[in-house]
Protein backbone atom coordinates (compact mmCIF):
# COMPACT_ATOMS: atom_id res chain seq x y z
CA UNK A 1 0.00 0.00 0.00
CA UNK A 2 2.92 2.32 0.51
CA UNK A 3 3.76 2.17 -3.17
CA UNK A 4 0.41 3.83 -3.96
CA UNK A 5 1.63 6.94 -2.16
CA UNK A 6 4.21 7.25 -4.96
CA UNK A 7 2.30 5.85 -7.92
CA UNK A 8 -0.86 7.96 -7.67
CA UNK A 9 0.89 11.36 -7.68
CA UNK A 10 3.26 10.23 -10.44
CA UNK A 11 0.37 9.04 -12.62
CA UNK A 12 -1.56 12.26 -12.00
CA UNK A 13 1.50 14.30 -12.92
CA UNK A 14 2.09 12.34 -16.15
CA UNK A 15 -1.60 12.56 -17.08
CA UNK A 16 -1.57 16.31 -16.52
CA UNK A 17 1.61 16.63 -18.56
CA UNK A 18 -0.02 14.76 -21.44
CA UNK A 19 -3.10 16.97 -21.21
CA UNK A 20 -0.99 20.11 -21.29
CA UNK A 21 0.91 18.81 -24.33
CA UNK A 22 -2.34 18.02 -26.14
CA UNK A 23 -3.84 21.45 -25.40
CA UNK A 24 -0.62 23.08 -26.62
CA UNK A 25 -0.72 21.21 -29.94
CA UNK A 26 -4.40 22.06 -30.49
CA UNK A 27 -3.85 25.76 -29.77
CA UNK A 28 -0.77 25.97 -31.98
CA UNK A 29 -2.79 24.69 -34.95
CA UNK A 30 -0.93 21.47 -35.61
CA UNK A 31 -4.16 19.64 -36.45
CA UNK A 32 -5.43 22.23 -38.96
CA UNK A 33 -5.41 21.21 -42.60
CA UNK A 34 -7.28 23.83 -44.65
CA UNK A 35 -5.60 22.87 -47.94
CA UNK A 36 -6.25 19.18 -47.46
CA UNK A 37 -10.02 19.64 -47.23
CA UNK A 38 -10.16 21.67 -50.44
CA UNK A 39 -8.12 19.05 -52.29
CA UNK A 40 -10.02 16.10 -50.83
CA UNK A 41 -13.42 17.31 -52.02
CA UNK A 42 -12.18 17.46 -55.62
CA UNK A 43 -10.55 14.03 -55.53
CA UNK A 44 -12.44 11.05 -56.91
CA UNK A 45 -10.35 8.62 -54.88
CA UNK A 46 -13.03 8.34 -52.18
CA UNK A 47 -16.20 8.18 -54.26
CA UNK A 48 -19.17 7.27 -52.08
CA UNK A 49 -21.32 6.48 -55.12
CA UNK A 50 -19.21 4.25 -57.39
CA UNK A 51 -20.31 3.59 -60.92
CA UNK A 52 -22.01 0.28 -61.59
Amino acid sequence: MEVLVWLIPISLFLGGLGLIAFVYTVRSGQYDDPDGNSQRILSEQWDHHPKA
